[in-house]
């Protein structure tokens, strides 16, 4: 093996849990924008929120309700959690500690520091009324790693063992968001269509930074089925689902290439690939958009365990 299990574990969940961090961010933003347009006084969106992170069991162990103020401080400063911001942040700087020599100076420089910085702003529990300022600080240090990871990294291994990492992650998020849509946001029949409905999906759009991105790809006609096209088919959009597969499936050639041997993460990583380029979005609607977004999360969650596999990583 050209690079150790043992660092290509460290950076590709190195990534992983900085992408996370950024992605945890986004869907609590989520669910703050819907939470404004609950015409209830059931804290659901909050709930739905937990259920896409994959984290409501954990959450149940320590609280018995779903309210607000508990949810977000479980999800962006929990220790306990180790899928919260300031956990994601703790666990990626862990990971660069551990292969230091792999990575520039300005990114491992750029990574401490917002380290110290997401640390010191949760060090104490964060009000909804500080909470988009909070969000917006956890997407600004994330990009500010990715930049220095693209402006100063080698294109080598290293590069696209971050880089399965990173995609891994994103396409997981991507459609654990697009499922909060279902778990809450799924309106009753007589409000599909309705401005709220729309609002809903414009929602899940801000909360990916797409928002103008898609009125430039679809001239500002916000229609559900448009919108799901956007976030899971749209190859030119850095966040949809074919797009992070795109990816992963250049990055794990690139790495068949320097490695010459196949390993089943690439054929897995393909037939994904060729899965979103063959499939229309009416044919995800008509069987399911949940359904489809389950079955899709398991599957990206084998690609995970195959590479580990693949290239041998170990703790």
């Amino acid at each position: 093996m050209a690079l150790l299990g043992r660092t290509a574990n460290g950076l590709f969940w190195m990534f992983r849990y900085i992408e996370r961090a950024d992605n945890m961010a986004r869907l609590v933003e989520a669910g703050l924008r819907i939470s404004l347009t609950n015409l209830s006084a059931e804290p659901d969106e909050w709930q739905s929120v937990l259920v896409s992170a994959g984290v409501e069991n954990a959450y149940l162990e320590k609280y018995d309700d779903f309210d607000a103020d508990s949810v977000i401080d479980f999800l962006l400063r929990d220790r306990d959690n180790p899928s919260s911001i300031r956990s994601c942040f703790d666990t990626a700087r862990s990971n660069g500690r551990m292969v230091r020599t792999a990575l520039t100076r300005d990114l491992w420089e750029t990574v401490n520091e917002s380290w110290l910085i997401v640390k010191q702003r949760l060090a104490a529990p964060v009000s909804q009324r500080e909470l988009p300022a909070v969000l917006d600080m956890v997407k600004r240090q994330s990009a500010l790693i990715r930049g220095a990871f693209y402006g100063t990294m080698l294109r080598n291994e290293i590069f696209d063992f971050c880089n399965t990492g990173s995609f891994v992650e994103r396409a997981d998020n991507t459609a654990r968001i697009l499922d909060v849509k279902y778990w809450v946001l799924l309106p009753e029949h007589s409000s599909v269509g309705s401005s709220l409905d729309n609002f809903h999906w414009v929602s899940i759009l801000r909360s990916v930074s797409a928002h103008r991105s898609y009125a430039w790809e679809y001239n500002n006609d916000y229609q559900a089925t448009s919108i799901i096209d956007f976030l899971m088919l749209n190859r030119r959009m850095p966040r949809s689902l074919a797009y992070c597969y795109k990816a992963l499936e250049e990055s794990l050639t690139y790495l068949n290439r320097n490695h010459e041997s196949h390993h089943p993460c690439h054929l897995t990583a393909a037939g994904l690939n060729r899965r979103f380029a063959e499939t229309s979005v009416q044919e995800i609607i008509d069987g399911g958009l949940h359904e489809f977004l389950e079955s899709f999360i398991v599957e990206n969650n084998r690609l995970a365990v195959e590479i580990a596999k693949s290239y041998r990583f170990y703790p």
